[in-house]
């Protein structure tokens, strides 16, 4: 009798632990699938600000649009906040959804870059986002991305060319090149070259009104006005004029066009006017107060990683100005 209620008990304790032992798998199962899930609704959301479109994520993904409507939908219930705002035409993001695209943009780059070193991958690749100015942009980099993307075939560059300010972090840029001096903590900052700017005018509008023998002069001149620099000023080795003219600019290609139709004075980067300097189609003045060369920088958040494609892009950029003049640190006047 003793021994028939052992057996009883040894099957009951058998049962009970693998009942237990069930119940951690499927919470195990259930805990993994969540964090699958999440992940993708993350990777929905990133493409769908990437690219703009529902369609195009779900062409991509090959999932359909009403999953990733729908991925989208339970990622914001799970945040408990809007991330993006939907029309029929656009996709634009809240402020929110500014702030969680640039953390899980992060967040899948470094689960990409994690799988590529376990896999050995040493070639770089995916998508870089590059934000730059206008001109430099569309003259320099543009003339160079042809050879980029034949040495690094698995590389997508999205540039993003205008003259405006715009937050790295927030619109989720890896790399942005500007001029100047690094103020912001959040930044790192690599040189990539020294941008020289210069007073420029035509011939024609120098023989109509005369040449400036100093920076003060300028105030006596029709200036073309540059209405993103700074302070305003024109910066000398004597210090910073303050300009007047009647037509003002928020491009500088606007102001080499303006400078080259004879409708003043511009103050330029002299890489942009190389060839007009060449060809005599315009000349620079107040050549002995030209200030010191403003640093060019590669610029990318201190927070993030910096990816492989990035780092080949600096060193590249960087190879790219230094045999540039005008941005190389060698003065063209």
């Amino acid at each position: 009798m003793n021994a028939e209620l052992s057996v009883r008990r040894e099957r009951k304790r058998e049962k009970t632990g693998g009942s237990h032992i069930i119940y951690a798998c499927t919470a195990w199962i259930e805990w993994a699938r969540a964090k699958m899930d999440k992940l993708l609704w993350m990777h929905c959301f990133v493409r769908a600000v990437e690219t703009g479109s529902f369609s195009a994520v779900a062409r991509e993904l090959q999932i359909g649009q009403p999953n990733v409507s729908r991925h989208i939908a339970s990622l914001e219930r799970l945040l408990d906040t809007r991330l993006l705002h939907r029309s029929t035409r656009q996709l634009a993001m809240t402020q929110e959804g500014q702030k969680y695209y640039a953390q899980a943009r992060h967040a899948l780059d470094v689960i990409s870059q994690a799988e590529s070193d376990a896999r050995g991958e040493q070639n770089p690749h995916g998508l870089l986002r590059v934000a730059c100015a206008e001109s430099l942009g569309t003259e320099v980099l543009m003339a160079s991305m042809p050879e980029f993307l034949s040495r690094y075939p698995d590389v997508q560059v999205e540039l993003r060319l205008g003259d405006n300010y715009i937050d790295l972090i927030a619109e989720g840029v890896d790399i942005a090149v500007r001029g100047g001096a690094l103020k912001d903590s959040a930044f790192r900052a690599r040189r990539v070259g020294t941008s020289e700017r210069i007073c420029v005018a035509s011939k024609a509008y120098l023989a109509a009104h005369g040449a400036p023998a100093e920076p003060p002069d300028l105030l006596h001149h029709e200036c073309v006005i540059y209405t993103l620099l700074g302070s305003g000023g024109w910066p000398f080795k004597t210090g910073e004029v303050h300009v007047g003219g009647r037509l003002r600019l928020n491009s500088l290609e606007g102001i080499r066009r303006a400078v080259s139709r004879h409708m003043g004075i511009g103050y330029l980067p002299s890489w942009m006017v190389a060839g007009e300097l060449e060809r005599g189609e315009l000349q620079a003045v107040l050549t002995d107060y030209t200030a010191v060369g403003t640093p060019l920088n590669a610029l990318y958040a201190a927070e993030r990683l910096l990816p492989q494609r990035a780092s080949v892009f600096i060193e590249f950029i960087s190879s790219v100005f230094s045999a540039t003049r005008g941005l190389n640190g060698v003065s063209l006047v």
